[in-house]
């Protein structure tokens, strides 16, 4: 009896552990998520200036069914992470040493009828509906600015809980789903629009637009109206070029896009706040991305295996973070599908990937895109 409550006591202790923040996927832990565990392959020695080559992988959390979206938020001495899930269609709150909780529900899709909306895809062996939230950031007054793929807005979480719709239309057609995001610290929102947002993808009789593109929003402060809306780049006739992970660079120089699977573009930013001189960047990338102060761009592969690569600001990889691939069942989906520097000093890299959320330590720190040092939100009701 005596070992028998040994046992029940060490499980709960494991699965505490899992779900709070807590298991380093390294020796015994690497062997329970299968045969294939995290590994850190380097392609050039100045990886070694941003990750050692002993760093271990954090596992905060499992079960979830699409994660996307992470943004740290500062509060107080530290802070705490937000990301979505893009099925559950909530945004989570992580914390350490606290348990996961729901900071935001319906984030992504405020309607009561789920027959029709949202694209379909896995999670592991389960087919899921992506109904949710996607891309999370933070504006200069650090406030929540979310885009909404089924509701097929953009918007803004005011402190007091309520949300400000900054978009839902270009050219008096309906956005196909919202997807990533990125906000300067002129206030300046650029986003993506892919299809993910229809249940029949670019054959859904309910598109609008005929094309996924990427999108500029001017701040708008102190009216009613609508902000302005300019359309940076589409793949209207370029099929497999669409959009969907979007970044700038440190100065806020220079916009990466994805143009569809394994290519980032890097483009100019002119003073207007608009592009020029797209050129390809880097084959990688296929969601979302960051960068650090150095400027090495983090680009995520999107399925699996999940796969996140640093490429150097002159376009050469320095080194790519393969995470564990599990082979147990019920078999779970681990991919890379975005990635937010947090922590006190910007050197944690969080990374959704779908059915997991994961942590690395770094030596170089991140950028948080137009992140305010006084940005505490409060958990709507």
């Amino acid at each position: 009896m005596k070992n028998r409550l040994g046992v029940i006591v060490a499980t709960m202790v494991a699965v505490w552990w899992s779900s709070a923040g807590g298991q380093t996927i390294n020796g015994p832990a690497r062997r329970s998520l299968g045969a294939g565990g995290f590994r850190i392959e380097r392609l050039n020695p100045a990886l070694d200036a941003i990750v050692s080559a002993d760093a271990q992988l954090e596992l905060l959390g499992d079960r979830f069914a699409l994660t996307e979206g992470p943004v740290w938020v500062p509060e107080g001495t530290n802070g705490y992470l937000l990301f979505s899930d893009n099925a559950a269609n909530v945004i989570y709150k992580w914390a350490r040493g606290k348990p996961l909780s729901v900071f935001l529900e319906k984030s992504g899709y405020t309607g009561s009828d789920v027959t029709s909306v949202g694209a379909q895809t896995v999670a592991g062996r389960v087919p899921i509906i992506l109904i949710g939230s996607n891309g999370l950031a933070l504006d200069p007054q650090g406030r929540l600015v979310v885009t909404a793929m089924n509701d097929r807005t953009v918007y803004r979480l005011e402190k007091d809980g309520t949300r400000t719709i900054l978009a839902d239309r270009y050219d008096g057609k309906r956005f196909n789903g919202p997807n990533d995001i990125v906000v300067a610290s002129t206030g300046r929102i650029y986003f993506t629009d892919s299809v993910w947002g229809l249940r029949g993808a670019e054959k859904d009789p309910n598109r609008e637009l005929p094309f996924s593109g990427f999108f500029l929003i001017e701040p708008v402060e102190g009216t009613l109206s609508r902000p302005p809306i300019r359309l940076l780049g589409s793949d209207e006739g370029a099929p497999g070029t669409f959009p969907n992970g979007i970044t700038l660079s440190p100065d806020e120089t220079k916009l990466y896009v994805t143009a569809g699977a394994r290519r980032t573009m890097r483009y100019d930013i002119l003073p207007d706040g608009g592009i020029a001189n797209g050129r390809l960047f880097v084959e990688h990338g296929s969601d979302g991305m960051r960068v650090d102060r150095r400027g090495n761009l983090y680009t995520t592969s999107g399925g699996t295996p999940g796969v996140v690569q640093i490429t150097s600001p002159d376009g050469v990889p320095l080194g790519r973070l393969h995470l564990p691939q599990p082979t147990t069942e019920p078999r779970p989906r681990v991919c890379a599908t975005n990635v937010a520097f947090g922590d006190a000093d910007d050197r944690g890299l969080y990374i959704t990937a779908c059915t997991h959320l994961f942590k690395i330590r770094l030596k170089e720190p991140g950028v948080r895109p137009a992140a305010s040092q006084n940005s505490e939100l409060r958990t709507p009701k």
